[in-house]
């Protein structure tokens, strides 16, 4: 049996947010914590996160967007929502789950092509995710509020 706490990142889509804090917690706690990610809605990892993650040196590349009843019943220390929506409608998880609820902004979702305006929200909204869940990740949730 695994000794790393197991952490869900929820968001709608499981594009953008979630996808580039699993990869932060990942990066930062991989041998503390077993992450997932998911959403209520999920679509494609973007590529722009892909993207913005990889010039800070974390590659997301592999990842798949994940609908949350995925891991329905299963058993997590913390949930960690990133946007209003799964706030709202994340559901029940058995045992003393930790809830948290950290909102990022939701960075446009244009094409990797787009405008560099859209690239630097992307970088502005993963640099708040990067901060916060590297703080996480070496607190070990301990110090995270909702």
């Amino acid at each position: 049996m695994s000794a790393r706490k197991r952490v869900l990142i929820l968001c709608t889509g499981n594009s953008c947010r979630s996808q580039m804090a699993e990869g932060v917690l990942r990066h930062y706690g991989g041998d503390l914590y077993e992450v997932e990610s998911a959403g209520s809605a999920p679509s494609r990892v973007h590529p722009l996160a892909i993207r913005v993650m990889k010039e800070i040196g974390i590659d997301i590349s592999g990842h798949r967007s994940k609908h949350l009843k995925e891991f329905e019943g299963q058993r997590f220390d913390t949930v960690v929502t990133v946007c209003d929506n799964a706030d709202r409608t994340c559901p029940a998880f058995p045992g003393g789950t930790q809830r948290l609820h950290w909102p990022f902004p939701d960075p446009p979702h244009a094409e990797p092509a787009a405008a560099e305006a859209v690239v630097e929200e992307f970088r502005k909204v993963r640099d708040l995710i990067h901060a916060r869940f590297r703080e996480a990740a070496r607190s070990g949730f301990g110090s995270a509020g909702r």
